[in-house]
């Protein structure tokens, strides 16, 4: 499974420094006020800075929908594109590890002091020293995965035919190679994040994302599924490429400086962190080998239908639990009242949004699945299947939605332990149901997307339960009757939109791409308009709010 709620964010002055309000967490730090302008300043720049990245967002989404399209055309969900997807695994949880999970939490940060104190030169003298570190170490690991290559897929991939696990070494062995491109992207994203250069920072996603579709659409012909591969190790490199015009200014030098003050100080800003990845990634890696024992074909379809499900997760969620977060940060220290409110509005705003979402995703998940993946090589039962997957993992999209709000209250209040120790917990439920399924019967698929709902809804429901009882609620009932009118707005909105598509069937739309777009399109627009109308009659603020904005916006 790919969701996973402890990794969200790491620190509330972390997530702003990322968007350049190194000021705010000055204030945070030392609890002086800030005065109108700089308030002011700092709006200014979040706003500005916010819709660099979310624009960055969009792109690297729609590349990332494109990407899966074209892998569905030339591959299809068959066992070879399973053993990529079960490749890849392997150095991006390297990579969280190593250096992922270090951007935010320690990178910027220490970064951004040395700026703040005008010490470039030594940052620069940190920086070299990082960059000297990490071709060290990475080169390593890229050798010892090499070596340890047919061991790893023994692991990963008991069940697999001989064939297929002999392609998985094989595209392990090429994928690893990307593991010293995505970590120097990374050193050099957190200088850029650091220096407040934004731009070629957030589109390193999207670039990566196009070298993979690239890759596919020139050597599918000549490598098969390698060709995912080669486009991967192609996108990583063009990552760390397209940021180097941005480091004009920039003076290090590659040496080993072991005594430099600022590794200290990243050690021990990462190492809170650093328990809650490895948790995490480790239930990846157990998730995926479970997945993978469940048949060949099962790790392509839970990756085709993971990477639609992260579509409302995280245009909607994530949004909003990063819009929420400076205010969160800043009333944690000066209003608990004001902080339980701000908390409260970003959870009706989820709420308002994303059950509808999830609703209507269950709801057409067929016919989304035929439009964008059934072509080429990606038949029918795929579609039947994929859709399935998605349709259960919808349940859990829900109960993320509630947690990671509340995951950044608590990061807000400077305690990242207890969401760490409640992710722990969380993956011991999954452990446990799967376990459990497993004792009575063969384990599928579907059993295990379930167990990972169940991970979801306990960490969610646990999470709600310390609030509480830490805070004594939101003190707004007004949260939880949101909760009611959406939900009772999204089943009159899907009753309408499931008669719509009943409608179109009657009446036969012709096959192909036309008769499968108006089977998403159709039904989709009368469930958008239905909800908004009826939001409008059952007084939900947030939606009415989003309206306004978006007539505001173009003038309507």
């Amino acid at each position: 499974m790919r969701l996973r709620t402890s990794e969200v964010y790491n620190t509330a002055c972390d997530g702003w420094q990322a968007l350049g309000l190194t000021v705010q967490c000055a204030h945070l730090m030392s609890e002086t006020p800030l005065n109108e302008t700089q308030l002011a300043e700092e709006t200014r720049g979040l706003a500005r800075n916010a819709s660099i990245i979310a624009l960055g967002n969009v792109a690297s989404r729609a590349l990332g929908l494109v990407r899966d399209t074209v892998k569905s055309h030339y591959f299809g969900a068959t066992g070879a594109v399973s053993a990529y997807e079960l490749a890849v695994i392997v150095p991006v949880t390297l990579y969280d590890l190593l250096i992922g999970g270090m951007v935010s939490s320690a990178l910027v940060p220490v970064f951004s002091s040395y700026l703040a104190r005008q010490q470039r030169e030594e940052l620069w003298q940190l920086v070299g020293t990082l960059l000297a570190i990490l071709t060290v170490v990475m080169a390593a690991f890229v050798g010892l995965i090499q070596l340890a290559a047919p061991s790893i897929a023994a692991f990963m991939a008991p069940t697999y035919s001989p064939e297929l696990r002999a392609l998985f070494i094989q595209l392990l062995r090429v994928l690893v190679f990307s593991l010293f491109f995505l970590s120097l992207s990374a050193i050099l994203s957190g200088l850029l994040y650091a220096l407040k250069r934004f731009t070629l920072p957030t589109f390193t996603a999207a670039l990566f994302n196009l070298g993979i579709v690239v890759g596919a659409l020139a050597l599918h012909r000549q490598l098969g599924v390698v060709a995912l591969a080669v486009g991967l190790l192609c996108g990583s490199a063009l990552q760390v490429i397209v940021q180097l015009p941005g480091l004009r200014g920039v003076q290090f030098s590659f040496r080993l400086n072991w005594r430099h003050s600022g590794l200290a100080q990243i050690g021990r800003l990462y190492l809170p962190i650093i328990l809650g990845l490895i948790i995490s990634n480790l239930a990846v890696l157990i998730s995926a080998k479970l997945i993978a024992a469940t048949g060949e074909q099962s790790v392509a379809w839970n990756d085709y239908a993971t990477s639609l499900m992260q579509f409302p997760l995280g245009l909607v969620v994530t949004a909003v639990s990063l819009a929420i977060l400076p205010t969160l940060s800043q009333k944690a220290v000066t209003s608990e009242a004001e902080f339980k409110a701000t908390l409260a509005q970003g959870l009706k705003l989820v709420a308002a949004l994303i059950i509808p979402a999830v609703v209507g995703m269950i709801l057409l998940a067929r016919p989304i699945n035929a439009l964008i993946y059934e072509h080429g090589t990606f038949t029918a039962l795929d579609t039947e299947v994929v859709s399935l997957v998605l349709r259960v993992q919808m349940i859990g999209v829900f109960f993320a939605a509630v947690d990671q709000p509340l995951i950044f209250a608590f990061y807000a209040r400077k305690d990242t332990l207890t969401p760490a120790l409640v992710g722990m917990a969380g993956v011991g439920t999954y452990l446990l149901i799967a376990f459990v399924i497993s004792r009575l019967r063969p384990i599928t698929l579907i059993d295990l997307v379930f167990a990972n709902d169940g991970q979801l809804a306990a960490h969610a429901l646990v999470m709600l339960a310390l609030f509480r009882r830490r805070l004594g609620g939101f003190g707004n009932p007004e949260v939880w009757l949101t909760f009611v009118k959406a939900g009772l707005a999204s089943v009159v909105m899907a009753g309408l939109a499931w008669g719509t598509l009943v409608g179109i069937q009657f009446i036969g739309m012709p096959v192909g791409l036309v008769g499968r777009f108006f089977n998403v399109a159709l039904p989709g627009l009368v469930g958008i308009v239905v909800y908004f109308w009826l939001a409008a009659r059952f007084h939900i603020g947030e939606v009415n709010l989003a309206v306004s904005l978006i007539r505001k916006k173009f003038n309507v």
